[in-house]
């Protein structure tokens, strides 16, 4: 494989990279690459933690990349996940893993590591506390939102930052020279950009995977939608137009801070059940969910159905089939999401018509998971654990 081809694999993943010019000399290095993602066991997998991470996994692998999945239960732990109880976090990730074995993730290049192993090491909390005597509290305290909270001070706890030195810490234990998140970890990873040379080790190139939308209505903006939306363009472009961002642009800037925040915002929620579809949803959940999910006709912004369409079934299927009758357009066959999405704002195709397809589409997904949890005794203890357990924020 080419370099220019794996960079277009990652670059697939990353909604953005920071910098294409670090990963360039990364992977023209001779060095064997790691890239890692943290994931807080928490509740049940959604379809974006399930097969949308399959999908981005495969393609870091296939790049020549090794990848650490890393099951962070410590930092659950930190989080008051499961009522901050560590040993149902510990269930919770052994269930994660069962279903990335049973999603279509290539795991010949995949190490599971957990945070429970690296706490052992007395070193790494030393690296832990030169992480935190890097910067001042309101440092950390920014990336507050990549734990799902605000930057409230009356809300955060001590845990909540020794979590954000935990997570810094972690990438130089693990000696990734990759960050593979999503955009909402983007403030974290950029500041261990910034931290790492100062402790001595190195930049690591953040790739920022996209957030899957949530599927209920999207809340309203605090900010105006013109404001936001110009932001977001405006950042756009200079990512397009530059092949290097430097992190001063990005930090000094702020612009995209807005839009991470509208991203978590809309993202989908373990704690809201209908705003996402899991790994283990039966025909009659999804049905249910995908029937009453906000898909506005001709509107393409934040329409969760089709950020299923571009992000899921494009990635795992070669077309959509649209049954419908003749009087209502006929069947139709749509081969990329351009043209699908082409059609949905011209009206030209309505939204049951494709809610019905991506029923079907995601039933099949799914079919495989379900299964394994079924006849997989172990696994199906584990997701019958999981389900009695009740999900905190």
């Amino acid at each position: 494989m080419t370099l220019d081809e794996r960079m277009d694999l990652i670059n697939q993943v990353g909604e953005e990279v920071t910098t294409q010019e670090d990963l360039k000399t990364l992977l023209s290095s001779e060095e064997k690459l790691i890239a890692y993602d943290g994931f807080e066991p928490s509740g049940q997998i959604h379809i974006a933690q399930g097969i949308l991470k399959a999908v981005n996994v495969n393609k870091m692998t296939k790049a020549g990349i090794s990848f650490k999945m890393f099951v962070a239960d410590w930092h659950a732990y930190a989080n008051n996940k499961m009522g901050g109880d560590l040993e149902k976090i510990k269930t919770v990730g052994k269930y994660f893993i069962e279903v990335w074995k049973a999603c279509g993730m290539d795991l010949s290049n995949v190490e599971f590591v957990w945070a429970s192993d690296l706490v052992k090491d007395p070193d790494y909390w030393k690296l832990v506390l030169q992480v935190g005597k890097s910067n001042a509290l309101k440092r950390f305290v920014r990336t507050a939102e990549m734990m799902g909270r605000d930057e409230s001070m009356d809300k955060l706890t001590g845990a909540h930052i020794i979590y954000s030195c935990m997570q810094v810490a972690d990438i130089f234990t693990l000696g990734a020279k990759i960050t593979q998140l999503g955009m909402d970890q983007r403030k974290v990873n950029m500041l261990a950009r910034e931290i790492g040379p100062q402790l001595g080790f190195w930049k690591p190139v953040v790739v920022s995977h996209h957030m899957l939308q949530g599927l209920t209505p999207p809340q309203k903006l605090e900010a105006s939608n013109s404001k936001l939306e110009t932001n977001i363009n405006d950042q756009n472009s200079n990512l397009k137009n530059s092949d290097i961002v430097s992190d001063l642009d990005i930090r000094a800037s702020d612009l995209k801070d807005d839009a991470i925040s509208r991203v978590i915002a809309i993202k989908m929620s373990k704690s809201n059940p209908d705003s996402a579809i899991f790994m283990t949803d039966t025909k009659e959940d999804i049905k249910r969910k995908i029937g009453k999910a906000w898909a506005p006709e001709g509107i393409v912004e934040e329409n969760p159905i089709l950020e299923y369409c571009k992000y899921i079934i494009f990635e795992t299927q070669n077309e959509i089939q649209i049954s419908r009758p003749d009087k209502f357009g006929g069947a139709a066959t749509y081969k990329s999401y351009q043209e699908l999405e082409q059609d949905y704002a011209s009206k030209a195709l309505h939204p049951m018509d494709l809610k019905s397809a991506v029923i079907d589409i995601l039933d099949n997904l799914l079919e495989p998971v379900r299964k394994h949890f079924e006849e997989n005794e172990e696994a199906k203890k584990l997701l019958e654990q999981v389900r009695s357990f009740q999900v905190t924020r």
